[in-house]
């Protein structure tokens, strides 16, 4: 990866962190002082924001170590997977949340169940996204694996020589 590439990634996860750590902050003022109003419970919805937010933190995290580990050539080793799992993890997370913004808004939409419906959907979705990344995961297994071996032939081929 260049360090271009590097470069506008670790930018694009600053400016997510930053946008997350500020909806966060927004949530929290909204539950400390504006009473709840509307035909929607709003306080549960900002708490899922709130932990929403968290789910994307955690991941935003796990993908900068990754970028680390690929600009030190690092990243076909197992100290990679538990960056892998937390990414996935926080996928899992976020569906699960937005199940709960499903069944929460659930019950405004007793004329339009569609939207339930389209929102079901956009979690099933995501959970697809998580499914994803356990390919790639698996992809990263068997290339972790083959230069594990490729470093024991190597070590093989210089005892011979």
């Amino acid at each position: 990866m260049g360090k271009l590439t590097v470069r506008a990634l670790r930018a694009v996860l600053v400016v997510v962190l930053a946008g997350t750590v500020f909806v966060q902050a927004s949530m929290v003022w909204a539950l400390a002082t504006d009473p709840e109003d509307g035909s929607l419970p709003l306080t549960p919805l900002r708490v899922i924001t709130i932990l929403g937010m968290a789910t994307v933190q955690f991941a935003v995290v796990c993908v900068w170590r990754l970028v680390t580990m690929v600009r030190r050539g690092t990243v076909f080793s197992h100290s990679a997977f538990r960056y892998v799992d937390g990414v996935i993890g926080s996928i899992v997370a976020a569906a699960l949340l937005w199940f709960a913004v499903t069944a929460v808004n659930a019950p405004g939409q007793r004329d339009d169940p569609g939207v339930t419906l389209i929102m079901g959907g956009v979690g099933v979705a995501i959970l697809g996204i998580a499914l994803i990344v356990l390919v790639l995961r698996t992809l990263l297994v068997q290339a972790v694996a083959r230069d594990v071996e490729a470093v024991r032939m190597q070590a093989e081929l210089d005892g011979v020589i």
